[in-house]
Formats: structure tokens, C-alpha cells, sequence
């Protein structure tokens, strides 16, 4: 028995209009001029991995009770 092992392919999403289809990397490489013929643009230029977001908090606004006195 043979055992084969796949690499997950690259995917890239083109786009035409409103239709957005996805195709291997490889694919789309070796027919790229077939596909902008046909009016495909690829959304994304580079395939890229997700990165987590960064947020930032948020500083502690001092509040100063004697203002507020105050105005009372």
C-alpha cells in the first residue's frame, strides 16, 4: 500500500463584476492571461496568511470630584 501525502494548495479569489470565484494558485498562474481576458482581477495581489488583530486599550479617564462638586 502507497501512501500519499498533499500540501494543502493555495487558493486565490477572482473576481468579475459581482461573480467571485476561487482557483489553485497554480492555476491561475499558468492561465493568467486567460482569465484577464475573460475580465478576472484577483481580490487579494499576494495569497496571505490571517493575522490576529491588534487592539489597543483604552487609558483610564481620571475623573476630578472637585469640578463636579461644583457644578452642583
Amino acid at each position: 500500500m502507497v501512501k500519499i501525502i498533499q500540501d494543502a494548495e493555495q487558493k486565490i479569489k477572482l473576481q468579475r463584476k459581482n461573480k467571485i470565484i476561487e482557483r489553485s494558485l497554480k492555476d491561475y498562474k499558468t492561465n493568467k492571461a486567460v482569465y484577464d481576458f475573460r475580465g478576472f482581477k484577483p481580490i487579494q495581489d499576494v495569497v496571505k496568511e490571517d493575522k490576529p488583530k491588534r487592539t489597543r486599550k483604552k487609558k483610564d479617564e481620571q475623573v476630578d470630584l472637585a469640578k463636579d462638586e461644583e457644578k452642583d
